[in-house]
C-alpha cells in the first residue's frame, strides 16, 4: 500500500499543476475575449468541449480562472501541485474578498467537504430587503409515481393558485351536473377547495338509496374532484390550446414584405429586417410572404412549408441535439434548413439539422456557417476553421511538472469548537 500511495501522491501532485495551467488558459481565454470566435456560447462551455470534462468540471474551472487575483496564495499553492482544483474551486465560488491568506491555510489540511463547510461559517452581510424566491421546478421519478416540486415568486403563485382555482370549480360543478342526484348529501354550500378528497369522498358515497349499500353507490359515482384533478386539467386545457394555435416545433405565423428586386424586408406594420432576421424568420418561423416592387405589393409567396409532427419526431430521433459541436443542447432546439427556404431549400430530412437559438442566430448573423447534406455537415467558425467535434485530448509529448508529490488533507475528523471563521473587514471610512 505504501507503494502506491506514494504513486497516487505524486500523480495528485502533477494533476493539481496541470489543472492549475489549464485554468490559467482559460483565464487568458477569457480575458482576451477570443473565445467568441468559436461559435460557442460561453467559456464554460468552451471548456467542456475542449477538455472533454463535464459542465460542472468546467464551470469551477472557469469559475477559479475568474478568481485568481484575488486568491494568490491559493493558485500558487495549485501552481505547486499541494491543493487540487475542487479545493480552490470551493474557495472561489463562495468564499469573501481578503480570504486568501486564511483559506490557503486551511486547505492544506481540510477535505472539500470541511472547506465547504468552513465556508458556510463566515458571517454574511444583511441584505437591504430579502431577495425574491428564484422560481424552480423539480422532477423525482419513483417506481410508481412522479413528484414535482414548483417554487413561485407570490404573484406568480397567486396566479398559478387562481388558475387552480377555476378549473377545480369547473371539475365540481360538472361533478354535480353529471352525478349530484346520486346522492343524498347536499354539499353545495361548502367550500371544498382546501379539503383533502379522501375525507370528501366518503361524504359523498355515504347516501345509499333504498335498498342500496354505500360500495354500489361508490361504483356509479366517480370520486369528488380534488385539487390534484384541477391541476390535471389546467395542463390539458393549456396543451390543447397550444396545439390549437401553433402545432408542436412550429412558431406564430409571421407576415414579411419583401422587394423582389433588391431583397429588402420588413415586418408586417413594422420595421425593416437585416438579411440575417430575414433568413432567420424564414427559417424557423412560418412566414407569410408578400412580395412588393416599388413599394406596391405584386402578388403572395409560397408559405413556408411546415415540418410535420412526423419529420419533427425523425429530426429529433438523428440529431438528440444542437448539431454544432461543443454544445449538446437538447431544449427549445429550431429546425434549421441548410440551404436556406427562400433560396429553394426543401423540408426534407437532409435538409434539415436541429440547432439550439443561440447557434440559430448566430449562424444567420454570420458568426458561425452550416453547410450540408446533413448526413456531411459542417460547421466552421467566423475565421472559417471547421468545429471538429470530441476534445483536444492526444499523447503527452512533454514531461510531466516537477512538483512536489502532493499528500492531500489529513482526513481526520474536524473539531469544529476550535475554529476561528474567516471574518470579512469593514470597507474603510472616508471622513
Amino acid at each position: 500500500m505504501e507503494l502506491l500511495f506514494g504513486e497516487m501522491e505524486e500523480l495528485a501532485g502533477q494533476r493539481n499543476a496541470i489543472d492549475s495551467r489549464l485554468v490559467e488558459i482559460a483565464a487568458e481565454i477569457e480575458g482576451d475575449g477570443i473565445w467568441g470566435a468559436t461559435g460557442v456560447r460561453s467559456v464554460p462551455a468552451l471548456v467542456a468541449w475542449k477538455l472533454g470534462i463535464s459542465p460542472r468540471n468546467a464551470e469551477t474551472m472557469v469559475t477559479v480562472a475568474r478568481r485568481l487575483e484575488e486568491f494568490p496564495r491559493c493558485a500558487a499553492m495549485m501552481r505547486d501541485g499541494q491543493l487540487s482544483l475542487d479545493q480552490i474551486g470551493v474557495i472561489a465560488e463562495r468564499a469573501g474578498e481578503g480570504s486568501d491568506e486564511h483559506y490557503a491555510q486551511l486547505a492544506s489540511v481540510a477535505t472539500v467537504t470541511q472547506l465547504r463547510f468552513a465556508i458556510t461559517l463566515e458571517p454574511r452581510p444583511t441584505p437591504d430587503r430579502t431577495p425574491e424566491p428564484e422560481r424552480s421546478f423539480r422532477k423525482t421519478v419513483g417506481e410508481t409515481s412522479t413528484t414535482y416540486k414548483i417554487t413561485l415568486p407570490k404573484v406568480e403563485a397567486a396566479k398559478f393558485e387562481a388558475g387552480l382555482d377555476s378549473h377545480r370549480d369547473a371539475l365540481i360543478a360538472e361533478w354535480r351536473r353529471d352525478h349530484g342526484g346520486d346522492s343524498d348529501t347536499d354539499h353545495s354550500d361548502t367550500d371544498h377547495s382546501d379539503t383533502d378528497a379522501d375525507d370528501y369522498v366518503g361524504d359523498v358515497h355515504g347516501g345509499a338509496r333504498h335498498g342500496e349499500t354505500a360500495e354500489e353507490v361508490s361504483v356509479r359515482v366517480p370520486p369528488f374532484p380534488t385539487t390534484v384533478d384541477a391541476f390535471t386539467s389546467l395542463v390539458e386545457a393549456g396543451w390543447d390550446a397550444d396545439v390549437a394555435r401553433r402545432p408542436h416545433g412550429q412558431h406564430t405565423t409571421v407576415v414579411v414584405h419583401l422587394d423582389v428586386e433588391n431583397r429588402n424586408a420588413a415586418l408586417h406594420l413594422g420595421s425593416f429586417l437585416s438579411d440575417g432576421d430575414r433568413r432567420l424568420l424564414m427559417c424557423e418561423a412560418d412566414c407569410e410572404i408578400w412580395l412588393e416592387r416599388h413599394g406596391q405589393v405584386i402578388g403572395s409567396g409560397r408559405a413556408t412549408r411546415q415540418i410535420s409532427r412526423r419529420l419533427r419526431r425523425a429530426l429529433e430521433h438523428r440529431d438528440r441535439c444542437c448539431v454544432v459541436p461543443g454544445c449538446g443542447a437538447t431544449r427549445g432546439l429550431h429546425a434549421h434548413h441548410l440551404r436556406h427556404w427562400e433560396d429553394g431549400g426543401p423540408t426534407d430530412l437532409d435538409n434539415l439539422v436541429l440547432l439550439c437559438p443561440f447557434h440559430h442566430r448566430l449562424h444567420h448573423s454570420g458568426g458561425i456557417t452550416i453547410t450540408g447534406p446533413a448526413a456531411h455537415l459542417v460547421v466552421t467558425d467566423a475565421d472559417g476553421e471547421p468545429l471538429n467535434p470530441g476534445s483536444l485530448a492526444r499523447t503527452p509529448t512533454q514531461p510531466p511538472p516537477a512538483v512536489k508529490p502532493c499528500r492531500g488533507p489529513l482526513g481526520e475528523r474536524a473539531q469544529w469548537w476550535w475554529y476561528t471563521p474567516f471574518e470579512p473587514q469593514p470597507p474603510p471610512t472616508t471622513s
